[in-house]
């Protein structure tokens, strides 16, 4: 029988109160509603976010997953239909105020985020919480190469939700590296670099790179979960 993760939505308040005394940790999934290309849906940021809590989840029976916050600040994807941004200072006291309502139950609070353009309003929220003397925990999960809708995004959903991604449309977008396109994006967005909102190309993504890619993103979430509160616990 496969392990679920715990899920707060699925909990009663009582059941909830119990974890919680027992020092169970909420496990908060941040990400986007926002385009990411052709070929894949809206929701990859979010789905990211979501696998990575579930997985820990099901490492640690202490961590209990929150339903996703699926709006970030992405508004170097205006112009795309269906994107929907609320922007850095929405995003920062939605953060803060979530997070100031989550410590009433749980001791401590770990945020998940798995959308670039969260980084910025996410880390200052964060450190408003910590400087409350809140015991907050911030990943933003990384990796080498394509950073959007390219081969590692596109991997991952074929490996989460096939059913979202949309293989006959794949196409390469902007491949030069980030570092080269950063100045246009930061002012231009995304359309200033790629008509097709992609950066990197997706044509060679499969589910097994991708599930490989999420073991590893889940085990680097796991390792600095286990060290933060083997400290909070010193």
């Amino acid at each position: 029988m496969r392990v679920r993760a715990t899920e707060l939505a699925e909990l009663s308040s009582p059941q909830v109160g119990a974890l919680a005394d027992a020092s169970a940790v909420l496990a908060v999934p941040l990400g986007a509603t926002e385009q990411h290309g052709p070929h894949l849906s809206l929701s990859v940021d979010t789905d990211i976010a979501v696998a990575l809590c579930e997985r820990l989840s099901v490492a640690r029976h202490d961590v209990v997953v929150a339903p996703a916050v699926a709006y970030g600040s992405s508004g170097e994807h205006a112009g795309f239909p269906g994107t929907l941004s609320i922007g850095h200072v929405a995003l920062e006291m939605l953060i803060v105020e979530l997070g100031r309502s989550a410590a009433e139950t749980f001791e401590h609070l770990l945020f998940v985020s798995a959308h670039g353009g969260n980084a910025e309003p996410v880390t200052r929220a964060v450190a408003q919480l910590r400087a409350e003397s809140r015991d907050v925990c911030l990943f933003m999960p990384r990796w080498q190469g394509e950073p959007h809708a390219g081969r590692h995004e596109t991997s991952m959903l074929l490996s989460l939700h096939p059913e979202r991604v949309q293989m006959q449309h794949a196409a390469p977008g902007d491949t030069r590296p980030i570092e080269d396109i950063w100045p246009l994006l930061r002012t231009g967005g995304i359309r200033a670099v790629s008509a097709s909102g992609v950066l990197g190309d997706p044509t060679g993504a499969t589910a097994a790179e991708g599930e490989t890619l999420l073991g590893e993103l889940a085990e680097a979430l796991i390792r600095d979960v286990d060290a933060w509160l083997a400290r909070v616990s010193v």
